[in-house]
């Protein structure tokens, strides 16, 4: 390690005699080496640090994973000289557990990659998986495999997990089974089901796992992005669907979401590090539905550091980006080893409370709740949680049916080196779907909450996307699921433009790039699994575009009113991958931008309000797409901007306000930020801007007065380079007359009225 310390004999003899009034001695390395592995130290050998111990991926410490230095010298729990530390292979559960059927091989144990397969005796019907791996997080692949029959019974055969036994085998309305994991293992899940009259279990399927044993970031994308993202979708009323949990918020509604985060000692500061990104990704996503909840969060050890207030939500003093800045400027700092647990949740209850007395009991009855908790349990201030949470589900379920289940969610994330699992899983609540995860590492949790955005809930809703900070190739797609490339052949060559999809079958591009072509010499390049090249139906233009329009003043070539829109033959299957991008003045797009008013000048104020407007747009490259950052020059910035186009083309300073018309918004230069400038190939791409990650275009590439590109699509701004990009905001009449018309085959966008 670097470095070792030591009592003395009478150190130590000192430290026993004085610890009384404050003398305190530090611990030894003494019999601390783990075989295979090595171990870190929160604070050197001094009182209060943390060992903990690591081993290679599908490995685990034994017999111990962490210990306590001690303020009388001794670590806790003691080493053991005659049983050393060393790093163990992962072991998954005895399987040897199916009923009428065998497993092949028999073996005592099993571990990492060992493999499994099952078959069921005469008259029996395999369920679940037939072969099976053991993993590196202590878990088999695949689904419990289940030998039954065709018995006519009410509910099917819920089958017994590896390393459990089940008690019950009768599956008729009202039967129980209850399950039990062996010694050296404990059940996450439900310990008892019911069959139900809809012929499903109550619960969820429970498993039995080691201490080494932890839920994947694949696992808890699926299981927690389910369950959070049906209490996301907006919908008039609350239902049960065969057992199915399907919480809906009504439009009258309100989401109180309450996050706790553990920072105190036991806790290692790269899990903090992590847990503060995942929450920051979980509100980045939670903003993509059209719920807009409300907010607390709290940091938490001995003491509670209040990040968020919900109460400012209510009185409309906070908003999702003061969340996220305050998230990111807290400072953790020094952290004592004192953790109280139940003082969140005592938090939590108190300003539930307040919002009970506020809004008054009518509408508190529509208030759902949400509580995310990440810690490890380890508690040592307080006392347990258990009766207050007790308390937080009375105020929420008032006595009343269980329907008002439906309205408590508590989910546990369980984190850090050593977790105490059995004190947390009782503090969940919850119907249907899991609510209690063991994360092993939080590498992945950002990651994990950006997957479960992946719902076919949301998948149509427009300008959804993913954000990676390194993309490969491959990740683009999802990062600008709207993008298109435009191809029209033109002689022996072929012309490439940019476009974006805004319906499944409708692609927005310039009229410049696909004018005077017919439909089938236009293809679109967009990748939705059924084949990349989609053939153009009909090429749709704006009645005022014409190139030779001012050519009688001298302007050589005129693109006012660029925009034109390629019908496809055969329309884009939308997924999570492939999904079309928000347009200004329609429904869909005043629900992404979270606007009570729906009013096309209220959106335009959002979206082009500073003078400086950062916005975005695309360019071909050999990585395929890469993305170009400028700034719009409005208001009285605009007037120098357009100054440029003087001398392009036959414009003059008497004709340049007919060649560059309001219908433009125009970017590049070097002040007072240096712009990308767009290249060949460039046009007809969407100029977007990221709103609480919703994409809206506002303006398409359409023609710049200087090239500047010698190499890659990624260049930037001269003193004098400009672009001018038609302003979507004008052209709405004409994207209204294609895309809001109704009685065709294809459904219409609902554009607003005003």
């Amino acid at each position: 390690m670097g470095f070792s310390i030591h009592c003395s004999w009478l150190a130590a003899l000192s430290c026993a005699l004085w610890m009384g009034i404050g003398v305190r001695c530090h611990c030894t390395e003494d019999n601390l080496y783990i075989q295979g592995g090595n171990y870190t130290l929160s604070k050197n050998l001094k009182t209060g640090s943390i060992l903990v111990y690591r081993c290679p991926e599908g490995y685990y410490p034994y017999p111990e994973m962490t210990r306590f230095c001690q303020s009388d010298g001794n670590w806790r729990p003691p080493p053991n000289r005659f049983q050393s530390q060393k790093c163990r292979l992962v072991e998954c559960p005895d399987p040897n557990v199916l009923e009428y059927g065998n497993v092949l091989p028999p073996q005592e144990r099993y571990f990492v990659d060992n493999e499994t397969t099952y078959e069921c005796i005469f008259g029996f019907k395999m369920r679940g998986s037939a072969r099976r791996v053991c993993l590196k997080n202590g878990k088999w692949s695949g689904l419990t495999p289940i030998c039954s029959r065709d018995s006519g019974d009410h509910c099917a055969d819920p089958g017994i997990p590896p390393g459990a036994s089940r008690v019950g085998n009768s599956f008729g309305i009202d039967d129980r089974v209850t399950y039990t994991c062996k010694s050296n293992l404990f059940l996450v899940g439900s310990n008892e089901r019911v069959c139900q009259e809809n012929g499903q279990w109550t619960g969820e399927e429970p498993e039995c796992y080691y201490k080494h044993t932890f839920d994947t970031s694949l696992e808890i994308s699926k299981a927690f992005g389910h369950s959070i993202k049906e209490t996301l979708i907006t919908l008039e009323s609350t239902d049960d669907v065969l057992g199915e949990r399907r919480i809906r918020i009504s439009k009258n509604g309100t989401l109180n979401i309450y996050i706790g985060v553990d920072i105190s000692g036991s806790i290692n500061e790269i899990y903090i590090n992590k847990s503060r990104d995942a929450v920051r990704k979980l509100l980045t996503k939670i903003s993509s539905f059209s719920v807009t909840p409300n907010y607390e969060i709290i940091f938490f050890s001995s003491e509670l550091y209040e990040i968020v207030n919900i109460i400012d939500f209510l009185d409309g003093n906070a908003n999702l980006q003061d969340v996220i800045s305050k998230l990111e400027e807290f400072v953790v700092g020094d952290r004592n080893t004192g953790t109280n647990l139940n003082l969140v949740f005592k938090k939590f209850l108190e300003k539930m409370a307040i919002i009970k007395i506020r809004t008054g009991l009518k509408d508190f009855k529509e208030h759902h709740h949400i509580l995310i908790i990440f810690t490890d349990g380890a508690y040592n201030m307080g006392g347990s949680p258990a009766p207050t949470v007790a308390m937080i589900k009375n105020m929420v379920y008032m006595d009343e049916d269980e329907s008002r289940n439906d309205y408590l969610d508590i989910y546990i994330f369980g984190v850090g080196d050593e977790i105490f699992d059995e004190d947390l899983m009782h503090l969940t609540a919850g119907t249907g779907g899991r609510h209690y995860f063991r994360v092993n590492t939080l590498e992945n949790l950002p990651e994990t909450f950006d997957e479960m955005i992946n719902a076919d809930d949301v998948k149509g809703l427009c300008g959804l996307h993913k954000e990676y900070r390194e993309p490969s190739n491959e990740l683009k797609r999802k990062m600008y699921p709207w993008m298109a490339f435009v191809h029209i052949q033109t002689g022996d060559h072929i012309v490439k433009c940019m476009g974006s999809l805004v319906t499944p079958e409708f692609v927005l591009t310039a009229a410049s790039c696909v004018h005077g072509s017919l439909p089938e010499k236009v293809t679109v390049e967009i990748d939705d699994g059924r084949g990349k090249i989609k053939k153009a139906k009909t090429l749709v233009f704006h009645s005022n575009f014409s190139v030779t329009a001012k050519k009688h003043i001298g302007i050589d070539e005129f693109y006012d009113y660029d925009v034109a829109l390629i019908q496809l033959e055969e329309y884009v299957q939308i997924s999570t991958d492939v999904r079309p991008i928000c347009i200004p003045c329609t429904l869909e797009t005043s629900a992404a931008l979270h606007l009570v008013d729906q009013t096309c000048e209220l959106q335009e104020k959002l979206l082009l309000w500073n003078r400086l407007e950062r916005l975005n747009f695309l360019t071909m490259t050999r990585n395929v797409v890469d993305i170009k950052e400028v700034h719009a020059k409005l208001g009285d910035n605009r007037n120098e901007c357009i100054q440029h186009a003087v001398g392009v083309g036959g414009i003059t300073q008497e004709t340049l306000m007919e060649a560059v018309t309001d219908n433009f918004i125009c970017t590049g230069g070097l002040e007072p930020f240096r712009d990308h400038i767009s290249c060949p190939g460039d046009s007809g791409g969407a100029v977007f801007k990221n709103f609480q990650h919703r994409t809206v275009q506002v303006a398409l590439v359409s023609w710049g007065n200087e090239n500047v590109c010698r190499f890659d699509g990624v260049q930037k701004s001269t003193r004098t380079s400009r672009d001018f990009h038609i302003n979507l905001f004008r052209v709405v009449p004409f994207l209204k007359s294609v895309l809001g018309k109704k009685g065709q085959d294809y459904e219409p966008l609902e554009f607003l009225e005003n």
